[in-house]
This record gives structure tokens, sequence and C-alpha cells, in this order.
């Protein structure tokens, strides 16, 4: 690090920090939560483009994905099909934004309280969403991190500065997300995606070219097999894969900030052409999950990350590449690229977690004046971000992508009463609060079961001596006991005098 790449970084980060807080104006008609949390639903389909990019590709993209492919190789490659999630979106979404307009709702746990006519259902998605969500957010703040740690390196006691700085970060992301709600984030993801945009090319140019090209990438890794497979999955593991990304596929548009951002929308044609054009980003993740392979094949890379806990080292592969094979301002700008890569998303979920919070939750139990209610949920944003500091803890920071899956496991389990809702109306409220409280039990179950009890390393657990991704079994659970709880319901309805 030198004091003009530290100059250009802080600038980059600046400049969203303004951007944030400039948003407070940003086409805003009025006031109340409606306004701060979803900007009176008047995005039209290039900001939504953004938003949804940035809700759904962060520094889990930046710097997860090629530390999960540099940790234990091919299985990465789940992350790539995540362009099925589009089409579930495609035909989903509409019609949950039309839904919750007529009715006047901003949450999809309000919808399903209404549609069904149960607050408990109704509070317990909004709880089950606003926990998924933490781990996820930690995700952004382990990215954070991993720049900050290679930033950092030479400066005296780089521990404590690194954290500091992150607290610092987020009292200014806290600040602007409460001034500006999702306007502001909506501003900063602009800059973040062509940031985002911008290391994608840069990137993939630089660390390809140094290995040789895809040709001496190929070469390179058939000699230095990982643990799941290099390039080419081990067999034994296509269920898992299978399993992982379909679960991972169902999951996305479950998180509540994924619907927060297509509630934002200004009509359905909106939400159909910005998901149209999103599996575009699907390019940025499967060239950073080259990138987590080539690092072998660079050894300036495999050192500078030798100084670190083994149990840190993926993490902190493209920062690293960054800092070592392009020059100081480049460098700094990407760097950024990738900080601000957490900081946008986790504002958008503090404030989706807010919105649930004091809609789904609170609004139900207790009367708020639409002032209340929005101050409220200001407040709770700044402490969803403070909490989502504890996650980072539970995970070793190579495995940061496990934090991901483990609020997919969680957010998976609203997937009966959310979408099914959009489609039958007929599942009993009762089944479905029923297969939501097996579903989480389970999922959390298996997932501790499978980790041993310790820091999460995997969340996919063995069925007959085959790896399958816990989501996908717990949701089985979940299903099992709604169908057949609406089942049995339906014939006690039936023969009741």
């Amino acid at each position: 690090m030198n004091a003009a790449e530290l100059a250009m970084f802080t600038a980059v980060v600046a400049a969203l920090s303004a951007l944030g807080f400039l948003g407070h104006r940003f086409r805003r008609s009025g006031g109340g939560l409606e306004e701060w949390a979803i900007a009176g639903r008047r995005f039209g389909p290039v900001i939504i483009w953004f938003l949804l990019g940035a809700d759904v590709f962060t520094a889990y993209t930046l710097v997860s994905v090629p530390s999960l492919a540099f940790a234990s190789g091919a299985i990465v490659f789940f992350t790539v099909p995540y362009a099925v999630t589009f089409l579930v979106a495609y035909a989903a979404m509409p019609r949950l934004w039309s839904e919750a307009r007529r009715r006047g709702h901003l949450t999809a746990a309000e919808l399903v309280a209404d549609i069904y006519g149960s607050r408990a259902l109704g509070v317990a998605v909004a709880v089950t969403g606003i926990v998924a969500v933490l781990p996820y957010m930690a995700v952004q703040i382990d990215g954070m991190r991993a720049v900050l740690e290679v930033l950092l390196q030479g400066v005296s006691s780089p521990g404590l500065v690194s954290e500091l700085s992150l607290l610092l970060a987020f009292a200014v992301l806290a600040a602007f997300t409460y001034r500006s709600g999702l306007r502001g984030s909506a501003l900063g993801a602009v800059l973040k995606d062509a940031l985002l945009w911008l290391t994608v090319v840069v990137m993939a140019a630089v660390v390809i070219s140094r290995v040789g090209g895809f040709q001496g990438l190929f070469s390179g890794l058939s000699r230095d097999p990982l643990p799941t497979g290099t390039l080419t999955l081990r067999s034994d593991l296509y269920v898992d894969y299978l399993s992982l990304a379909l679960g991972s596929a169902l999951a996305l548009y479950l998180y509540p900030h994924v619907i927060n951002g297509v509630m934002s929308s200004q009509s359905p044609k909106t939400i159909r052409t910005s998901t149209a054009l999103l599996p575009l980003y699907v390019i940025a993740v499967g060239v950073f999950s080259f990138l987590g392979f080539a690092a072998y094949l660079m050894p300036g890379v495999l050192r500078f990350v030798s100084q670190f806990p083994a149990s840190q080292r993926g993490l902190l592969v493209v920062p690293a590449m960054a800092q070592l094979l392009l020059p100081s301002p480049l460098a700094a700008v990407i760097l950024a690229g990738i900080f601000i890569g957490g900081m946008v998303p986790a504002a958008i979920m503090a404030i989706a977690q807010s919105n649930l919070l004091v809609r789904g939750i609170v609004r139900p139990l207790a009367r708020l004046s639409p002032e209340g209610e929005e101050a409220a949920a200001k407040w709770a944003s700044v402490l969803f971000k403070f909490l989502a500091l504890g996650f980072v803890f539970v995970t070793p920071l190579t495995y940061a992508i496990q934090l991901q899956l483990l609020g997919g496991i969680i957010v998976l389990q609203t997937l009966p009463p959310v979408m099914l809702s959009l489609v039958i109306r007929r599942l009993d409220p009762r089944a479905l609060l029923a297969g939501l409280a097996a579903g989480l039990a389970s999922g959390v179950y298996l997932t501790l079961l499978a980790n041993r009890f310790g820091p999460i390393r995997t969340t996919s657990i063995a069925v007959g001596g085959v790896p399958v991704f816990v989501g996908l079994i717990a949701l089985a659970v979940n299903l099992v006991v709604v169908l057949a709880g609406s089942a049995a319901a339906s014939l006690l309805a039936r023969g009741a005098p």
C-alpha cells in the first residue's frame, strides 16, 4: 500500500457515501415507510436492473465464489446455473408485485398473512426472512474485511486498523441508509455495478493472460487436483452439485432484500424487462470462478496469501491478485469496487429486514403512525447492520460462501407460503406454519450435524452415501407437512356438520 493508493480507495468509498446521502432527494415525493423502504414504487427498468444486480451479485460474487474455487474446486460451478432463477422470477415476481400493490402491502409477509387470514403465519414468514438475511449480510462483511486485510498489509497493527476501518464504514453506511433509504442504495448500486463490470473485465484480462490464457489455465490445473475435482467435478458429487444449483436458484428470489427491490418497481413490465437482462451478471460469476483456480498457477499470489491463516486465504485471493498484478491506482479502484460491493447490498438487506420487522411483525401487534413506522424502520436498519457482524465469526473466511448457503436453507422454507400462495389458495395456514417450523428445524439441525456442531464449512449432508444440499432436504420435509396437513384439514372440514 502507498499513500496514493489509499487516497484513491478512500475517494471511491467517499463517492459511494456521497451518493448514498444525496439519494434522499432522488425521485422523492413524500414521506412514510413506503417512500423510505421501496422508493414509492417508482423505479424504472434501468434502476431496477442495477438495484437487483446489486442485490444478487455482491461481494459474494467477487470474493466468495473464487474462494470456494480455491478451497474446494469444481463444486463452485453450481453458482453458474443461477440463470434458472430468472425464469422463476420472470413468471412469479410480476404477479407478486401486482397482488401486493392491489392489497396495499410492502412485504411478502403481509401478503401471506392477508391471503391466508393468518397473522401468525405472516409473522413467522417475516421472522424467517429477517434471520435468513443476517448470514448473507455477513458474507458482504467478509468481503469488505478481505479487502482491508490486503490493503493494510505493512501498516502497524493491521488487524486493529482493519477492524476500526470496518466499523467506520458501517457507521457511514448506517447513516446514509437511515437518511435516504432505498433511494440512496439505488444510486450507490449504479456505481457499485459499474465497478463490478470494470473489475470483471480487468481481472479477467490480466489474470487469464498471466497464466497463458484458458489453454494454459486448463493444462496447468490438470496437474493440481482439488478436493471436489479441479475443473471436472467428481462423479460422486453430481447430486450435490444439482441440489446446490436448484436450491440456490429457488431461494434467491425469496430473500427479503430481493423482494424489496422487486416491490420498488413501477410496474410488472419493469420487473420483466430488468429480469430478462439480469442473466448478463452470470458472466461475472463464471469469470470469477476461474480466478480462484488461477491462483494456483501464480506463485506470487500464493506467497502473499500464505502470510495469513489457512482459514482466511481463499477469500483473499482476488484482492491479492488486484494488489500484486495491477498498477497502484487501478488496484485501488478495483479493491474499492469489491469493498462497496459489500456495502451497497448490506444497506439494501438492512432496509428489507427493517421493513419486514415493522410491517410484518410490529404492525400486526401495535398501531403506529406513518411517521412512527418510518422512524422505527430507520433505527432497526442500523441495528441489523451491526447484528450481522456477529455472523462473521461463525465461519472461516475461506468458506464464507457457506454463510450465503445457510441463509438459503433458512429462506427456502418460506417457498410454500410465499410462492405457492400465488397459485394455490387451498393450503391450510396451520399446515403452512407447521411445515415452515419443520423445515427450519430440520435444516438447522442437519447443517449443524454435517459440520459436527462446529464452524460451518459445508451445507451438504450425505443421504445414502451421496451428499445433498440440506436446503432441499428441509424443503422436502416442509412440503410433506404442508400437503399432508392441508389434506387432513380439508377432510376434517368436509366431515364437519
